[in-house]
């Protein structure tokens, strides 16, 4: 048998083959696994030998079947020799067997016994062998040299000697090996040389060797990992390996007095010569793994952070009182923003905790925004306004976040003032320019969508600063001087120019020049069908633009007194540019204003209705009579309540305009009994085939200047007629006369030669036809100067509406005198000016005045009290 397998003996009887193989394989054998494991001779691999008598023949009875013999015991135990088998007797209880049957032993057990010698060691010597072995593995490993033993081989070992219950010994055997080796190799060599060394290469010494220590501290941690997993995860008051390396290196390299203030000198260094733009990326670099050093050695809050802060706050407060002193508005603005945003990144960039960017932050708002002397800087009227005015849309920007960084309302509503005063000086400056009148609406318009798009851009549509705009841009549009431009009235300029610009929209004379609707009207009806639709859109475009500022106005009396005027003469001219954009424009006006502002402005159009009617009409009676005039006459009866009052003017007309205005009076009268027609022939415009020297053409001209042209086709006329014949023959007065042939004479179009030659008109001139007179038109509108607006009507428009804000005034004062009888002057004034401002907002002097002129008609007269109070009382 080889040495070292077990040998199973059997001893006592074995009735057969068969019930010893069952027997040995394992029915009454123990199941743990410590045991050689024990195979039926079936098996390949026999590691027991069972051995067996020969069998005897013999013949069992039915006793015999029935009767085993005592069970056998397999003593492990012995380890000194080979397995032997001994018989244990145990206790049984025996039944009386029955008759005839002979009771036999039970079934047998094996004892296995150990061939190999285990070898038995001293477990104080394996501890302090695996003990020596460890701390030469820890030497080197701070030595920096090659270890003895293997990691997996070391690890074992820490690993045995925690389980023996030896890891506080190992723990403190540790430390004190991590203390030692930290002090020899890192701690003595760094003071060594750091006499030798500045602020920033003792710094960058001091990193290589915290980078050292950290390569180190891994091979530790990995050799004493079950340490660390197992005693110290479960010991609390017990540090882990990795904190407690931090910390000795914490004590040993960092905080002495000899190192502590250098390296963080060295820190400051860098970060001040970052400050200075002087850019290095590694010393961005060391700077961001000192701080990260910082963090991990629990040393940032209590030593880096104040005095980062200390020298931050120094070098924050001479940069901000440098440049206060030196630099103006818009350039302070743009460096303490570029200093904000540079500080912040690079607290981001370094990795500095937000309890010091938010003290970074705090600090430089405290100088650059909060102070009281910043704060005038900042929100300088006149510096302000240069921004503005300038467009400097950035720097607006910048500033309006400068004061809204905290979230406080409180710097931002001081915004108001300088933004108020800005609108309020450059809004007055266009409504009174006296030299440029006429582009009042489009540089109001221009100045409107600029505060818009400062209020939206750069004030990020603060709620407060979009009143301020509002309130601003009302109070000096409806600001009011006596001036020539208003033919010393206190009528508002802007109402009567946002009357006229709305004019020129519906004129077409505003449209915006597009080369697709160029195009299109060169190119066939569907492109010009898309061109008329692109122009209706433009002009509703425009009306929605010059609305804004109608919204602005507070007596709108004076839009529309001109408004009317204007709107007369598109309708008898018929120079409205689309039908669809009037009705358009009078919709927005009853929105805006109420169905009364409009009643008049629709009886204009309804006129215009009922005229054509009237013509047809006229036309149809005509033909009905075969008595159809020489000339084509279209007549427009206007009523005169709904329509502007024009001036009656003396005019010879031509015998045949006279006979067709006369049949057309007698067929409208007996139509309308009781109607009275007054014939406004300065409104009138007709239509003459002229034949010239250089071809023939037809003249769209005023009745006045048609009457003047028409004296030049009379045969018995001279070639040439002076001033005198010529106003003589149509009896027209100076004014209108030199206005006619001014137009005809020294216009655009000189169908009648001057001489002599000039731009005015004399009376000692005289005038003919001017045979060189050309134009590629076959057709020429001449009566433009019946479309423009006099002098003299302007004057007489805002008199009139100065006259009717008189008489609307004192109105107002009569209807509160007659509801209170009695009152002061100034609860009197108070009540007519919010009688009245929904017309516009009344000067006390016109109050006054009005209260005069009441008082001298006797509507009212003045008491004073003995208190000295003037009391009105109403007279009945």
């Amino acid at each position: 048998m080889p040495r070292g397998k077990p040998r199973v003996e059997s001893s006592g009887k074995t009735p057969n083959h068969r019930t010893s193989k069952r027997t040995a394989s394992g029915d009454d054998l123990p199941s743990s696994t410590s045991h050689p494991a024990i195979h039926s001779e079936d098996s390949p691999s026999k590691r027991i030998k069972l051995t067996h008598p020969p069998a005897q023949p013999s013949s069992y009875s039915v006793y015999n079947m029935y009767n085993f013999s005592r069970p056998n015991h397999v003593d492990l135990t012995n380890g000194n020799g080979p397995a032997t088998m001994t018989k244990v007797q145990k206790p049984s209880l025996r039944m009386a067997n029955p008759a005839g049957l002979a009771a036999e032993p039970g079934p047998k057990k094996l004892v296995v016994k150990n061939f190999r010698k285990t070898p038995r060691s001293d477990p104080e010597k394996y501890i302090n062998e695996v003990s020596s072995q460890l701390d030469a593995a820890l030497s080197a490993i701070l030595a920096d040299e090659k270890l003895p033993h293997s990691n997996e081989e070391l690890y074992r070992g820490a690993e045995n000697l925690c389980r023996q219950g030896r890891a506080p010994q190992l723990y403190k055997s540790l430390r004190e090996k991590c203390q030692q080796g930290i002090e020899m190799y890192i701690a003595k060599p760094l003071l060594a040389k750091a006499s030798t060394l500045d602020d920033v290469e003792l710094l960058s010494a001091a990193m290589e060797a915290w980078a050292t220590w950290n390569i180190r501290l891994r091979t530790i941690r990995s050799i004493y990992f079950f340490l660390d997993r197992s005693y110290l995860l479960k010991s609390p008051s017990l540090p882990s390996i990795e904190t407690m390396c931090t910390i000795e290196f914490r004590d040993l390299v960092f905080l002495p007095q000899a190192l502590k203030p250098r390296i963080l000198g060295g820190v400051c260094e860098l970060l001040a010569a970052d400050r200075q733009m002087k850019h290095n990326p590694e010393k961005t670099d060391l700077l961001r793994k000192a701080i990260k050093m910082f963090h991990a050695l629990s040393v940032y809050t209590s030593s880096f952070e104040p005095e980062f802060l200390a020298r931050s706050s120094s070098y924050l407060s001479a940069w901000s009182d440098q440049k206060a002193e030196t630099l103006d508005l818009a350039l302070y603005i743009e460096e303490s923003v570029d200093l904000i945003d540079t500080e912040l990144a690079r607290c981001s960039l370094l990795g500095l905790d937000s309890t010091t960017q938010k003290a970074i932050e705090t600090y430089l708002l405290d100088l650059l925004v909060d102070q009281e002397d910043r704060q005038k800087k900042l929100l300088d009227a006149r510096e302000v306004s240069k921004l503005l005015e300038d467009g400097k849309e950035d720097t607006l920007y910048k500033l309006y976040t400068l004061l809204d960084w905290r979230d406080s309302t409180s710097l931002t509503e001081q915004l108001r003032v300088p933004f108020e005063a800005y609108i309020s000086e450059q809004g007055s400056m266009i409504v009174f320019d006296e030299a440029r009148e006429n582009e009042m609406v489009p540089r109001l318009l221009a100045f409107k969508r600029k505060l818009d798009l400062v209020w939206k851009k750069c004030f990020r549509e603060h709620e407060g600063l979009g009143h301020t705009l509002r309130e601003a841009f009302e109070a000096f549009i409806n600001k009011s001087k006596r001036s020539t431009m208003t033919w010393g009235t206190d009528n508002p300029k802007p109402g009567e120019m946002i009357a006229k610009y709305v004019n020129l929209i519906l004129e077409g004379r505003m449209k915006a020049s597009s080369d697709h609707a160029n195009a299109a009207k060169a190119n066939n009806n569907e492109d010009v069908e898309m061109a008329s639709e692109d122009e209706d859109v433009e002009i509703t475009k425009q009306l929605d633009q010059v609305l804004e500022l109608f919204r602005f106005l507070h007596g709108k009396a004076v839009f529309e007194a001109f408004y009317k005027k204007a709107l007369a003469k598109r309708l008898l001219l018929n120079r409205s540019a689309s039908a669809d954009a009037e009705k358009s424009m009078l919709t927005r006006l009853a929105s805006e204003c109420g169905a009364g502002f409009t009643h008049n402005l629709e009886q204009m159009f309804k006129d215009m209705e009922l005229a054509r009617d009237e013509v047809k009409s006229y036309n149809s009676m005509l033909e009905e009579r075969d008595s159809r005039p020489k000339i084509d006459l279209t007549v427009s009866v206007l009523s005169s309540s709904a329509w502007p009052s024009y001036p009656d003017i003396t005019l010879n007309v031509p015998r045949d305009v006279q006979q067709a205005a006369t049949l057309f009076e007698q067929h409208y009268k007996h139509k309308h009994g009781g109607r009275r027609l007054e014939w406004k022939h300065s409104q009138a415009h007709c239509q003459l085939k002229a034949v010239l020297p250089k071809g023939i053409k037809e003249f769209v001209v005023s009745s006045l200047q048609a009457v003047v042209l028409l004296l030049f086709s009379n045969p018995s006329n001279n070639d040439e007629l002076s001033y005198l014949q010529i106003q003589a023959e149509t009896g027209l007065d100076d004014i209108q006369l030199k206005r006619t042939l001014q137009s005809l004479a020294c216009g655009q179009y000189r169908v009648l030669k001057k001489t002599p030659k000039g731009k005015d008109v004399n009376t000692d001139d005289s005038f003919s036809v001017n045979p060189s007179f050309s134009h590629p038109k076959y057709r020429i509108k001449i009566n433009n100067i019946q479309a423009q607006e006099t002098k003299e009507e302007n004057k007489e428009t805002h008199e009139r509406v100065a006259a009717d804000r008189h008489f609307e005034t004192q109105a107002a004062i009569v209807r509160i005198m007659k509801g209170r009888k009695t009152i002061t002057h100034a609860n009197l004034v108070v009540e007519v000016i919010n009688a009245t401002k929904s017309r516009g907002v009344l000067d006390q002097t016109d109050i006054k005045s009005n209260i005069e002129k009441l008082i001298d008609k006797e509507y009212m007269e003045r008491e004073e009290r003995d208190d000295g109070l003037n009391v009105y009382c109403y007279v009945a």
